[in-house]
């Protein structure tokens, strides 16, 4: 019987990958375009909802270490979203239609995948299931989870930028770089405004209606993934020193920098299409329209998506799943991507790998393998399943999840240095152990 993946997004074409590899027949089942969501606008496999990035590629960095990890593992995702990429400074930015077509094309061509368009309402004990619906998830597939784990859903709310076509972009007001300098000169358009331009985008931005939140609903953001007006709330100095930092972007034409900045970055290699960095927001589309045209660069901009929120739902990771990613109702479940407790695109990859992985071993008998506590994998692996329960929310990648040092570095380029070289040198251990027939 076929190992079931459920869910398209990230995860689960991770999950499927690996199982197959593995030499395991996988069926990947996803709902689009039968059923869709409030956040996707294709029926693409891998389709990004949020922003291009992929995060950071800075040596010694945690997003860097764990897709470093993640190339090393054989991560298909990763391969695809180098083939995708497109110039984002010091990120990994991919092209979506790019970076979704290769993902399709590699399962599609795999003998041993075959992909089923059709929603998942019920989670039965057989066959061994990967569970990587995304925060998203349809009702009857939430309702099915929630009878098995006893509890209700935890969720909080997640944000989308705006995106603007790049003809409608007033380049005389716009200048091109990368903060500081690093990345390619042409990555991002940086969008200035003085001061008596923030001053008024902020007291527009301040008094903006935002569509309301059901009744019912309480207000529970991502503190890393704050809405623009949310933001707002804290005051203009949040504004200047977040999304609109001007810090290591001076403008060519002044050699200063300007007050406050909006950046845009490229949506593909075409460059046809800007996405707003940090602009993700919940402002009604003509209100949000009129407020962000107060930038000056962005006066006459045609957007192609509007910034939206949506409710995102998770698991209380550590109280029903086990070290393995299992569901310790039922332990030929395993859960990966967001509804396990991550947040961000590199780390929904990370758990779909290890739960294919995971779930492979399940299925030849086999005891699981889990990565090294020194790795950014382990690590990550540790924050969901071992955490206290109280407070427990989803978690980026950082370096403060790996464990300390044997002996405090105060200096924290050489700390960073010593911690990625332990996490990869445990990395190399553990995939020789975890070696993958051709």
């Amino acid at each position: 019987m076929p190992v079931r993946v459920i869910g398209g997004g990230l995860a689960g074409p991770e999950a499927a990958w690996q199982l197959a590899q593995r030499g395991l027949q996988v069926e990947l089942w996803e709902m689009r375009p039968r059923v869709s969501t409030p956040a996707h606008q294709t029926a693409a496999l891998g389709e990004l909802v949020c922003s291009n990035s992929l995060k950071s590629e800075a040596p010694n960095s945690a997003p860097w270490l764990l897709k470093q990890e993640l190339r090393r593992a054989g991560s298909l995702l990763l391969a695809c979203a180098d083939q995708a990429a497109v110039p984002g400074g010091q990120a990994l930015a991919v092209d979506r239609e790019r970076f979704s077509a290769a993902i399709e094309r590699a399962l599609a061509a795999h003998p041993r995948i075959r992909i089923r368009r059709q929603e998942a309402t019920a989670l039965p004990p057989d066959p061994i299931t990967v569970l990587a619906a995304g925060p998203l998830c349809s009702g009857p597939l939430a309702q099915a989870l929630a009878r098995l784990t006893g509890q209700s859903h935890l969720y909080f709310y997640d944000a989308i930028s705006p995106i603007v076509e790049a003809e409608s972009i007033a380049r005389e007001r716009a200048y091109s770089g990368s903060r500081y300098g690093k990345g390619g000169d042409q990555d991002y358009l940086n969008c200035p405004l003085d001061r008596l331009e923030f001053e008024r985008f902020y007291r527009a931005l301040a008094a903006a209606p935002s569509y309301p939140l059901r009744a019912f609903e309480e207000p529970r953001f991502f503190e890393a993934c704050l809405p623009l007006e949310e933001l707002a709330r804290r005051g203009p100095e949040t504004l200047r020193f977040g999304p609109m930092k001007p810090v290591g972007l001076p403008d060519p034409r002044t050699g200063r920098e300007p007050y406050a900045v909006v950046q845009l970055r490229r949506e593909n290699l075409r460059a046809d299409s800007y996405n707003l960095v940090g602009f993700q927001n919940h402002l009604r589309f003509g209100t949000q329209a009129e407020v962000l045209r107060l930038v000056p660069a962005l006066e006459r901009a045609r957007f192609l998506r509007f910034g939206q929120v949506h409710r995102n739902s998770y698991l209380l990771a550590p109280a029903v799943l086990d070290g393995g990613l299992r569901l310790r109702a039922q332990p030929s479940l395993f859960v990966a991507g967001q509804l396990c407790g991550t947040e961000g695109y590199v780390e929904a990859i990370a758990t779909g790998l290890l739960a294919g992985r995971f779930a492979a071993a399940a299925a030849a008998g086999e005891p699981l393998q889990p990565p090294p506590r020194a790795t950014a994998l382990g690590s990550l692996l540790h924050y969901i399943t071992r955490s206290p329960l109280q407070h427990y929310a989803p978690a980026n990648i950082t370096l403060d999840l790996l464990p300390a040092l044997p002996a405090p570095v105060r200096d924290r380029a050489a700390r960073h240095q010593q911690q990625c070289s332990a996490a990869l040198a445990a990395a190399e251990s553990w995939l020789v152990a975890e070696e993958v027939p051709a």
